[in-house]
């Protein structure tokens, strides 16, 4: 048997709507929050320790804290974003294809 190369799928453009009832700005606030979900996972895994260096510092766990809680609320936001947009392609009674997903998801098809 003879592998097969792997071909990345089609990555949506940036303002390109998946359906026609969908907004421009849907693609956008999903990418983003894609990244920032991924930055924040990642984030949150060295979160703690970072705070234990930075105790003998007050000014420096503030600064922490609030780079983190603003992170989260942005991140929130781009939640409810995301949401208001996904109910205005159901409303339409619009699907928004598999290939639009895996192209946002960056999935590699055979």
């Amino acid at each position: 048997m003879t592998a097969q190369p792997i071909i990345a799928s089609a990555r949506p453009a940036a303002l390109t709507a998946p359906t026609d009832s969908s907004p421009r700005w849907l693609t956008a606030v999903m990418r983003c929050d894609r990244a920032l979900s991924s930055w924040f996972i990642g984030a949150g895994l060295f979160f703690a320790p970072i705070l234990l260096i930075l105790d003998p510092w007050p000014v420096a766990v503030v600064i922490a804290w609030v780079a983190i809680s603003v992170s989260g609320l942005w991140l929130g936001l781009l939640g409810v974003f995301m949401a208001a947009g996904l109910a205005q392609v159901l409303r339409a009674g619009e699907e928004i294809p598999d290939e639009f997903w895996s192209g946002l998801l960056e999935y590699r098809t055979r």
